[in-house]
């Protein structure tokens, strides 16, 4: 029932821009909030958060029964959004492929992609990682970033342990657009990055460490108190938060740019064209 409303709303909608009733831009905010799609009172999904948002539904698994995964992947087998699943166990992942033959799943990131479409190109983001150990978190925030549309480079294991090897890269940091730098134990590594670039850093704190990192909470406190400009921070382990937030600061620096600003942002390690 709900479906079909949704679809006849759509059609009015339409129908009143093809009659001049309604503008294209009001068109556009009012298909923006409609409603979602209700498979049962447990499973809702919301279709247009990429209108508003500009992202996609990202389904947070962990916790979810495999009855209401097997709603959701029946509910995206009816429409051809793109759509990520963070969290997931293998189980769940194999259930939905049953459904949903083009779902990928990724299981050191715990992170499934479905793409029906390729996504619209949104810039350049960096995703580093102190530690083998960050390795799940980064990758997490790497493939959502990927999934919004970003070129991603990756570059693992450049803890502030041996320094050189963070030095080695330099030039491909001051080239992206947004930087994700995921670590764990005493955090230090998205501070010393951002005292290196002028790009924005978004700080991934990770619950690797040993007892006084206390599960992440260490390295979230030294990267909040970081002397260094230029930092914002997610929650622990949020690499699905930091690879959005990297994808949105990308695409506003590219956006800048094709409009023909002078300069580039002064959040971009891009020098003036």
């Amino acid at each position: 029932m709900i479906l079909l409303e949704y679809r006849s709303k759509i059609r009015e909608i339409l129908e009143e821009v093809s009659q001049g009733l309604r503008t294209p831009e009001r068109a556009m905010e009012d298909l923006s909030e409609l409603p979602y799609m209700k498979r049962d009172e447990d499973v809702k999904l919301d279709l247009h958060r990429s209108l508003r948002k500009g992202v996609g539904e990202i389904i947070y698994c962990e916790g979810k029964s495999m009855e209401q995964i097997r709603k959701i992947a029946l509910s995206m087998s009816s429409h051809t959004g793109n759509a990520a699943f963070s969290r997931m166990s293998p189980e769940q992942a194999e259930l939905v492929t049953e459904i949903l033959p083009e779902f990928k799943y990724h299981p050191l990131s715990r992170v499934g992609l479905l793409e029906f479409q390729k996504p619209v190109p949104r810039g350049k983001v960096a995703l580093l990682a102190a530690g083998s150990s960050d390795f799940p978190a980064a990758e997490e925030a790497a493939l959502i970033a990927e999934f919004l549309g970003c070129q991603v480079g990756r570059h693992y294991d450049v803890g502030v342990a041996g320094l050189h090897r963070l030095l080695d890269i330099l030039p491909q940091l001051r080239e992206a657009d947004s930087i994700v730098v995921a670590a764990g134990m005493d955090g230090a590594l998205p501070s010393v990055v951002a005292g290196l670039v002028r790009t924005l850093v978004i700080a991934l704190p990770t619950s690797v460490g040993y007892g006084a990192s206390f599960g992440g909470v260490s390295a979230l406190l030294a990267m909040l108190n970081s002397c260094s400009t230029g930092i914002v921070v997610v929650n622990i382990d949020n690499g699905v938060g930091a690879g959005v937030a990297a994808a949105l600061v990308a695409e506003r620096i590219n956006s800048q740019e094709d409009q023909g600003s002078s300069c580039s942002s002064p959040l971009s390690g891009k020098g003036s064209k």
